[in-house]
């Protein structure tokens, strides 16, 4: 796996993934930044969101549910001091679908916390505390 990273000025950043998605990460205004992007921290949460999601969908779709909408929300805590390293993460899943059986969604979301999802169980090794809960949305 590979990444660019090359400056654009102030406190911007063009950010190329190895299979050729781009995506520009910026400062706030306060650190010289322009706000056209979002922060290498938010990047890191945004991707942990994006794979313990995958794996739960991978993992319900394989349990043929009937899944119709999955949204994941995450909020972090920091460290006080430099470096700001995340101290807390927690993760709500919100699954929509047909006849969703609860053990399922559960069995889901933790096999993906402790098996699966590779940058949570990276982030936990490194001292992080991830939490993980879910709803279960009925649709018609």
């Amino acid at each position: 796996m590979k990444a660019k990273i090359t400056w654009a000025g102030d406190a911007r950043f063009d950010a190329e993934s190895g299979s050729g998605h781009q995506v520009t990460l910026d400062g706030p205004p306060d650190h010289g930044g322009k706000n056209q992007g979002p922060r290498p921290m938010e990047m890191m949460l945004m991707g942990l969101g994006g794979c313990t999601s995958f794996d739960v969908m991978s993992i319900l779709k394989k349990s043929r549910q009937d899944v119709v909408d999955c949204v994941a929300t995450l909020e972090a805590q920091r460290a006080d001091t430099v470096p700001s390293v995340f101290t807390d993460i927690h993760v709500h899943f919100t699954i929509s679908g047909r006849n969703l059986k609860e053990n399922l969604v559960k069995r889901a979301v933790q096999l993906s916390a402790e098996k699966y999802c590779s940058a949570s169980i990276m982030l936990e090794k490194g001292g992080v505390k991830i939490t993980h809960d879910y709803e279960i949305v009925a649709v018609d």
